[in-house]
């Protein structure tokens, strides 16, 4: 049940509002004044807090503004017999959900009350996807290779420099590129992730920059494209090797002048979008060939980062063994399985030319048909150890 402080100098103000509210289930804690109410926050998570804004010692509005700036996820409603809209608006621009005159109007009271439980636990709820996204999109190791890695990561994720990201498949570059977007100035707005190798040609500058009503037989209405859809955040070009050479003029256009036309339209869009880009291939090879654009590559290849193949950082596979062994127990809602340490020199052994993704196959191979404790002999037989 959601926790409810009520911070009053009035005793008959906090009973009548601790009667309502118990009577509706919600755990209710007593302060007398902001001081003691601003040391039961920093003790306690409240989901909400009632708070009157003339106290003595400290009033209301600074009880909110020190619980704002502690990080508290709590919800506050202020309430006073000397409100004003002066006062409600300080209030609502310094935090507060919600602003209550005294006395307070009963089925108001409760409805603000419902919202802010609402608001509070969608806040609760959106942390702890986030903290489950975080874990999820970590670059687990600790070898030369990714330290290295993690250390560009952190100094190029700030600025607003494009990159181009390099490496073998299953490596885990889409996941370089949504760390640069999780460390950036953009991380609150999209991120857009397009794979250009999954989209045939005819369709990827309509997929990129969206099309008109009737720009050709299936464009029944009009539609936003991922430019427009990452205005603000970041947009991922995945594979961007296999863009077509007409897809990467439109590209280069949207880079050098930060707007895009929709297909079958003739009006500019701003775009404001950070570009990264990834791929698998040796571009200045593709270049030497005529397949991919020379302007293009030098647009986007501001910073450079070469993420690492598991062969060139076998040190991290005992880490990375055991987050797929957490994270596979949770997917599937069973304990997590254990492994030998003969079982992990047998894993270093092999070569991994499909990297991260191959061996997060193998080790889910191992749970599924290998012992309670995953042995050395496991691996020889589900392992397709050669």
């Amino acid at each position: 049940m959601a926790k409810i402080l009520i911070v009053d100098d009035e005793k008959s103000i906090r009973m009548t509002l601790k009667e309502i509210l118990e009577y509706e289930k919600y755990t209710i804690t007593e302060a007398k004044d902001g001081e003691e109410g601003f040391d039961l926050i920093m003790k306690e998570d409240f989901d909400l807090v009632l708070c009157d804004v003339k106290m003595p010692k400290m009033d209301g509005i600074e009880v909110l503004e020190k619980s704002m700036e502690a990080g508290k996820s709590a919800q506050f409603i202020m309430i006073s017999a000397h409100g004003t809209i002066e006062t409600a608006v300080e209030a609502t621009k310094k935090g507060a959900f919600d602003f209550v005159p005294k006395p307070p109007d009963l089925n108001r009271l409760l409805l603000t009350v419902r919202n802010a439980l609402d608001k509070s636990n969608l806040v609760t709820e959106t942390k702890v996807l986030k903290k489950k996204l975080s874990k999820k999109l970590d670059i687990v190791g600790e070898s030369t290779p990714i330290v290295q890695l993690k250390d560009t990561i952190e100094k190029v994720a700030p600025t607003e420099a494009r990159v181009l990201i390099t490496g073998p498949n299953g490596t885990g570059k889409e996941l370089v590129a949504h760390w640069l977007h999780q460390k950036s100035n953009r991380s609150d707005a999209p991120f857009i992730a397009v794979n250009c190798a999954a989209i045939p040609a005819d369709l990827i500058e309509s997929e990129l920059f969206g099309h008109e009503k009737g720009a050709f037989t299936s464009a029944v209405k009009q539609r936003q494209g991922k430019f427009e859809q990452a205005i603000g955040g970041t947009l991922f070009l995945d594979e961007i090797g296999d863009m077509s050479l007409s897809a990467q003029a439109k590209v280069l256009r949207a880079l050098q002048e930060s707007k895009i036309s929709r297909v079958g339209g003739d009006k500019d869009i701003k775009v404001d979008v950070r570009v990264v880009a990834a791929t698998n291939k040796d571009l200045k090879k593709e270049i030497a060939e005529n397949k991919f654009r020379e302007d293009l590559y030098h647009r986007l290849s501001v910073i450079l980062i070469e993420v690492p193949a598991l062969k060139e950082r076998k040190d991290d596979i005992p880490l990375l063994v055991n987050r797929f062994l957490e994270d596979i127990a949770g997917e599937y809602g069973t304990s997590k399985k254990e492994i030998e340490q003969d079982a992990i020199k047998l894993l270093q052994e092999f070569e991994w030319t499909g990297n991260i993704r191959e061996l997060r196959n193998v080790v889910e191979r191992l749970v599924i048909l290998g012992g309670q404790k995953i042995s050395k002999n496991d691996v020889e037989r589900f392992g397709n150890y050669k």
